[in-house]
């Protein structure tokens, strides 16, 4: 069958349209995605302001359309954190319903590291062991560990990119100059306070396999030496703590402006590669992580596979 799905992100309007079948690989037919950037669009009283929610339903109209226009039998249409922490949110899903069609279901933020979880399992297969999986979002940082298809610990915390650079470095995407270095130094102690509690769980599970899902994660492996996307879908990547000191060590001097520019970087998420390899670093360092394998594969890829599993096999 061909199965769309929809992701609404902090970031992103991601539409990704696969072809597959019960207990076969899904492969892409057709991926188009939106910058909204919907988490910077939280005003003040934590509602997604009129702007934001207009351009929510016209990027779902016009993903509603390319899927219909795919032929898809299904749509999988989901929301993470930035409208799930909306205050109106109710609100702006009923208007996405009424004036699209489309029904978005809001993933809490332990199903999002359960359903990313899955999907690496599936893709690293039994052999890997126990799993530790870490995935950093605009708005959330998701972490998950276990030897199942589900984990025994989900977590998620409020320590995504794109909400840390805005709320914690203040940062304008167009700024030629850098965040302070005290201003660093205060968002490492925060997210490092933000992890107290939380980590215990995950080291009581135990893992023998470390990785991480995310294109934040993927571009700083990138900085730090892993091949490029030209490389392929199935070229091993990873990411050391050493690499990503290095990489940290010298994006925290350059603009944000100039960020973009760097090779691997994406320019809609370039602002927020600082905030999310402080996340990183603090996260490898509290675990004492010395190496991730980067999974291709996350919560687009979990939703399909948990979709997938619920069809009766022919």
């Amino acid at each position: 069958m061909r199965l769309g799905v929809l992701d609404v992100g902090s970031n992103t309007v991601h539409l990704l349209v696969v072809d597959a079948h019960h207990g076969a690989h899904p492969w892409p037919a057709h991926s188009e995605k939106v910058v909204l950037r919907l988490a910077e669009q939280i005003g003040p009283d934590g509602a997604l302001t009129d702007a934001g929610a207009e351009g929510l339903v016209k990027a779902v109209g016009m993903a509603r359309a390319a899927a219909d226009g795919m032929a898809a039998d299904d749509l999988l249409a989901f929301a993470t954190s930035a409208v799930r922490e909306a205050t109106n949110a109710g609100e702006v899903l009923a208007r996405v319903r009424d004036e699209t069609g489309v029904r978005l279901e809001v993933l809490s933020g332990a199903d999002e590291a359960r359903m990313t979880f899955l999907a690496v399992r599936r893709w690293f297969g039994w052999s890997a062991g126990r799993l530790l999986v870490l995935d950093i979002g605009g708005g959330s940082l998701e972490l998950a560990a276990g030897i199942d298809e589900d984990p025994d610990v989900a977590i998620s915390l409020p320590l995504g990119a794109g909400r840390l650079s805005r709320e914690r470095l203040a940062v304008d995407p167009a700024s030629a100059v850098p965040p302070a270095a005290e201003t660093v130094e205060e968002l490492r102690e925060y997210v490092d306070g933000r992890l107290d509690g939380v980590l215990a769980q995950l080291t009581e599970v135990g893992w023998e396999r470390p990785v991480a899902t995310s294109k934040t994660f993927r571009m700083l492996a990138r900085l730090a030496g892993a091949a490029p996307s030209g490389a392929g879908l199935w070229a091993r990547r990873s990411l050391t703590r050493t690499g990503l000191r290095q990489v940290l060590g010298f994006i925290r001097h350059i603009p944000p402006s100039q960020l973009q520019e760097l090779e691997g970087v994406s320019a809609g998420r370039a602002h927020q590669l600082l905030a999310g390899a402080v996340v990183a670093e603090a996260v490898m360092r509290r675990l004492d992580v010395e190496s991730l394998d980067i999974c291709p594969w996350a919560l687009r890829e979990g939703v399909i596979l948990r979709r997938l599993d619920q069809l009766t096999p022919m």
